[in-house]
């Protein structure tokens, strides 16, 4: 039997709440039941009711429960029935196809032939079968022939990205052929991007060459810089530098494919080459702009971290010297790449000095700054002045930079300095502010409070996390030898002595003074040799 939609449910549930109102009391227990029933199910339960009285309820209030519940049923069907189909796609993708008697497509045009494919559907479908593999390729052609879906640029790039999560290229080349004349600027940042970060460099440099002819995908300068991109982000500079030189007669280089080339030398970490080609761009006629100077100062600042941390303010001043001679104005990201090196060498102070004078140049902080600040603060155990930068940094208005991630990363700071219960302090305000904790967050402070053998805490945060609907297990913590209960040493009792132990003992002692004034013969006194 097909599964009902949300507007026949809703039919069904008014049909049944329009009979007695003890009919319905005795029936609502199993709609408000935590235990999780299919739709087919509720159904069946429902299906006793149209033989009872058929009398209406006279009661306003109970007329108005009846709607209320109807409603928050019918919505919760309609999310749990998007839900159920993704996992049974998902249960049918992962079949194994050889001990399946038909293909993907004609399974799926079988069971599955009632429902519209949403993006968010299949999405999710893609998301619950990372082991299926070739078997989306079936589900691909499916939705092809579908003809209530209409493929687009969105959700092909699903697909180029679940097989380059794979490294499937051969898979990412049949879909986007399939899909020619779909295909657009997501499929080609997501074909792109997974070729580049697989390493292979020369296929997306290639790919680009031949995407009009073989895709369909226009080949212009967006396109060309958006392979830059890619390319220098993954520090593959060498080989963006010598493909925009190659299509210098068809697509002349502006400031910004410049800019990013430096960008890919710097984050290649070699700072000679990208000194070189902006000596290059100078004798051209182009000027550097603000984001290559951050990125030569950044990395700048990389290299003396690692080989001489004392000459990383000389050898930033020089750049920021550079800077000014050029007339290149300074903003918030110089200031942010300056804050960070300055946090990871541990030089607090000269960080919040910098930052007090941000606006002398113009600049104001943003949320990356006041973060930086707020862990690096924490880091150094001023956990005073890390609460008063949250606190100016929600006056300031970036209060929504501080998300599920952002206060992980506090606590986590602070959990690995022992301050564990400011940590839950910091805990407290995050739920104050309207962040749900995650199971991750969850998992961090229980370990910790176990490892102090604060058990009876680490329950609560147990019950809440389980109150809250988050995923959280119950594992074995270890106890910090440190914090374990050592037990009491017992004291021996002293025992009272009977008069004739007594007088053996200064019988004993006696002898041992007597024998004392005796003299020693020669051979006694004689040294052994």
């Amino acid at each position: 039997m097909p599964p009902l939609q949300s507007l026949q449910l809703r039919r069904l549930l008014l049909r049944k709440f329009s009979f007695s109102s003890s009919t319905f009391l005795s029936k609502s227990r199993i709609f408000t039941s935590s235990e999780p029933t299919s739709l087919s199910s509720h159904f069946c339960h429902c299906q006793p009711a149209f033989t009872s009285s058929t009398s209406t309820p006279t009661s306003p209030f109970l007329s108005l429960s009846h709607l209320s519940l109807s409603r928050n049923f019918s919505s919760s069907a309609s999310e749990t029935e998007e839900d159920r189909i993704a996992r049974s796609l998902s249960s049918e993708l992962v079949k194994d196809l050889e001990s399946e008697p038909l293909p993907v497509i004609e399974r799926l045009r079988l069971g599955f032939s009632h429902i519209v494919p949403t993006p968010n559907l299949i999405l999710s479908a893609l998301n619950l079968s990372p082991e299926a593999g070739r078997s989306l390729l079936g589900f691909n052609d499916w939705l092809v022939s579908d003809g209530k879906f209409t493929h687009s640029d969105e959700t092909l790039s699903f697909f180029v990205d679940y097989f380059g999560r794979r490294k499937d290229f051969k898979a990412i080349h049949d879909v986007i052929v399939g899909g020619r004349g779909v295909a657009g600027p997501k499929t080609l940042e997501s074909a792109i991007d997974r070729l580049v970060r697989a390493g292979r460099e020369t296929q997306a440099v290639s790919f680009f060459e031949k995407m009009e002819g073989d895709y369909g995908l226009e080949r212009n300068k967006e396109s060309l810089k958006l392979v830059v991109e890619k390319l220098c982000e993954n520090g593959y500079a060498s080989c963006a530098e010598k493909m925009v030189k190659n299509l210098a007669n068809e697509f002349f280089p502006d400031e910004h494919i410049c800019d990013l080339l430096i960008k890919g030398w710097c984050v290649d970490g070699k700072l000679e080459e990208a000194k070189r080609l902006a000596g290059e761009m100078y004798r051209g006629g182009f000027e550097l702009g603000t984001m290559a100077y951050n990125e030569i100062l950044d990395c700048v600042c990389k290299i003396c971290r690692k080989k001489d941390p004392f000459r990383l303010h000389s050898e930033a001043e020089e750049v920021l010297l550079e800077m000014d001679l050029r007339g290149v104005p300074r903003n918030v990201e110089t200031f942010n790449v300056l804050i960070t090196n300055l946090c990871k060498i541990r030089k607090t102070e000269d960080a919040l000095k910098l930052f007090d004078r941000m606006r002398e140049w113009g600049c104001s902080p943003n949320a990356e700054s006041f973060l930086v600040l707020t862990k690096s603060l924490y880091q150094a155990a001023r956990v005073g002045e890390g609460d008063e930068m949250i606190d100016r940094m929600k006056s300031a208005g970036y209060g929504e930079a501080l998300d599920k991630k952002a206060y992980y990363e506090i606590l986590k700071i602070l959990c690995g300095i022992e301050r564990i219960d400011h940590a839950l302090s910091v805990f407290a305000k995050m739920k104050k502010d309207g962040c749900k904790p995650g199971m991750k967050t969850y998992d961090l402070l229980m370990g910790k409070l176990c490892a102090h053998n604060r058990v009876d805490k680490a329950n609560a945060l147990f019950n809440e996390a389980q109150k809250r609907g988050v995923a959280v297990e119950p594992k074995a913590y270890q106890i910090d030898p440190r914090y374990m209960k050592k037990p009491k040493a017992v004291k021996k009792e002293k025992k009272r002595e009977t008069l004739p132990e007594k007088t053996a003992r200064k019988r004993r002692r006696l002898k041992q003074i007597r024998l004392s004034f005796v003299k020693k013969s020669r051979r006694t006194m004689r040294r052994p040799l």
